[in-house]
């Protein structure tokens, strides 16, 4: 929480700046929670977005984190009123706050909406348990309760890890189908997949920022007041930009075609390249053509007793006129 020094009234000067800036970040914040709600509605018909309503969440708690911010030190030199519950909510909001980031990543990494529909049990557990771990070492790292500096260290290490295995795992599994489609000449999911193995490549290098932003924060010990307002706009504004260009690499839009081709659920064996098959199919079969449980390209749902390794992707292919 902000350091306050009592002085004639209560609040040291050098924190006067600090209503403005949580005001114009709020405002900014905003803008971008409204903005990633209108497209993803928008775009809902294009592709699987549970992944971006879920995403979601990390502007809109960022922004209810800085306006409260906003009230507490707009009180404290407006009215002289520095409320506890007030700074207590600034508290709770950004340990949830980053609780959700942290989720958001792990989420990503595991393919979700992007390689499989839904998560594998097992992955959806770890993710909850480090979710988990992670906000109550967090709340007593800001408690500063003994040895929990420790703790929250090596939850980011164990995060991180997590996060950058499955990243690799990920964009080795798109390697191995993008040179299984080369060698099979079967290019009508070549372009899905290509865009799939970029879209890792950017949140790889996203990832590696937020680590270096992380680091940064917790090793820089200067907590002078005098310059406490032009360290929390670099760290505000360098967390607004890695956040802008994640939501960006990942944001819903019309993309490749087939893109949105995916298993319904990952195996627990891991991620396999299902074998491809081309059909070819007349005009008359063609044009009704229509099958509940297969869409273009991989099963959606699987009957009772079939193993997910059993997928295959079937490419339908229309006939020249």
């Amino acid at each position: 929480m902000q350091q306050i020094t009592n002085m004639s009234w209560g609040v040291n000067e050098s924190y006067r700046p600090l209503p403005s800036l949580y005001l114009t970040l709020s405002s900014i914040w905003f803008f971008s929670c409204i903005s990633w709600a209108f497209l993803t509605w928008r775009n809902r018909h294009l592709q699987t977005n549970n992944l971006q309503w879920t995403l979601a969440s990390v502007p809109f708690i960022k922004t209810l984190q800085l306006m409260l911010s906003f009230l507490f030190w707009y009180s404290c030199f407006y009215s002289q009123i520095c409320s506890l519950w007030m700074s207590f909510g600034v508290y709770v909001t950004g340990v949830l706050f980053q609780t959700a980031s942290f989720v958001s990543f792990l989420l990503i990494a595991h393919g979700y909406c992007i390689l499989c529909e839904h998560l594998s049990v097992y992955e959806r557990r770890t993710t909850a348990a480090l979710g988990c771990i992670f906000y109550l070492t967090l709340v007593g790292y800001r408690a500063s309760v003994p040895y929990f500096t420790a703790l929250l260290l090596l939850n980011y290490f164990i995060s991180f890890s997590v996060i950058f295995h499955h990243i690799s795992q990920n964009l080795l599994f798109l390697r191995e189908q993008l040179s299984v489609i080369e060698d099979d000449d079967v290019r009508a999911m070549h372009d899905a997949v290509r865009s799939k193995y970029v879209m890792f490549k950017k949140f790889r290098v996203a990832m590696q920022l937020v680590a270096l932003a992380e680091a940064a924060i917790y090793i820089n010990v200067d907590d002078s007041p005098e310059t406490y307002w032009i360290r929390l706009l670099v760290r505000e504004w360098a967390q607004y930009c890695i956040f802008l260009y994640i939501g960006w690499t990942f944001r819903s839009q019309d993309l490749a075609p087939r893109f949105s081709v995916i298993p319904s659920e990952k195996s627990q064996g891991g991620v396999m390249v299902p074998p491809i098959f081309t059909v070819v199919m007349d005009a008359a079969d063609y044009k009704d053509f229509s099958c509940q449980k297969w869409h273009i390209g991989v099963a959606t749902s699987l009957p009772k007793g079939r193993s997910l390794k059993k997928s295959s992707v079937v490419i339908v292919q229309q006939p020249k006129s």
